[in-house]
């Protein structure tokens, strides 16, 4: 009689704790332990220590472009943020010359 493997799918907090009791256990025992091989294992404490927990998140069927592309969208919101800010800043500056300015030729 064959026997089927069974396919596991795990989440990204399982992951975690599965590599985590693995660093506590050893390699080989904590392999065993959890039925996986040390390739998987290696996988995803790459991918772990490298994206965290973002990083355990199964990626089959989604594009990094996708990713790309949301990454590029929010860079390109925060810059204008910060060009926004930059020059409010400026003009609160040159207003705050112009008082102090003011004050001075009042005061003589």
């Amino acid at each position: 009689m064959l026997m089927k493997k069974q396919i596991h799918k795990r989440t990204p907090e399982e992951k975690e704790k599965i590599i985590l009791d693995i660093q506590r256990l050893g390699v080989v025992a904590g392999c065993r332990k959890h039925c996986i091989s040390k390739t998987l294992y290696y996988d995803w404490l790459e991918k772990y220590t490298s994206n965290g927990l973002e990083g355990l998140f199964d990626r089959r069927g989604k594009s990094m472009d996708l990713m790309l592309k949301r990454l590029e969208k929010e860079n390109k919101l925060l810059k204008e943020m910060l060009a926004e800010k930059e020059l409010e800043s400026r003009l609160k500056d040159e207003l705050l010359k112009k008082k102090i300015a003011q004050w001075n030729n009042a005061g003589k």
